[in-house]
């Protein structure tokens, strides 16, 4: 059986997606809300997989990865262009390398780890 907390951060998950791809349809939306909105998916999702880590650890790790994703940008090999060419690997590993996406990340997690210090872990005590 599936826990609450479990339960609570898959919904935040479909909430942040379902967020992210409306922001990126509204052209007055900056294109880097949608880049912190896909940090933070990656934060819950990682506090999904490892709800008993401590907060700290879960935010490096997210913006590990993210950062590593914005990284893998740079590689233009034609199979991962290709990848790169359909929606989901548009949406999960972008299309061009941006120094600015790495700042939208750093918000997106830190945002994510505000919530959960402040909001999540108060009404859970």
């Amino acid at each position: 059986m599936i826990s609450k907390a479990r339960l609570r951060y898959g919904f935040l998950i479909l909430v942040t997606i379902a967020i992210g791809l409306i922001s990126r349809k509204l052209s007055f939306i900056p294109l880097c809300v949608g880049d912190a909105l896909w940090a933070l998916m990656i934060f819950w999702m990682m506090i999904f997989c490892f709800p008993t880590a401590k907060l700290v650890r879960l935010m490096l790790v997210s913006l590990l990865i993210c950062f590593a994703v914005e990284a893998s940008q740079l590689y233009q090999a034609e199979w991962i262009n290709a990848i790169r060419r359909t929606l989901p690997g548009r949406l999960i590993l972008g299309q061009g390398f941006l120094w600015s996406d790495l700042w939208a990340y750093a918000i997106g997690v830190s945002a994510g780890g505000f919530v959960q210090e402040k909001v999540i872990n108060k009404t859970a005590e």
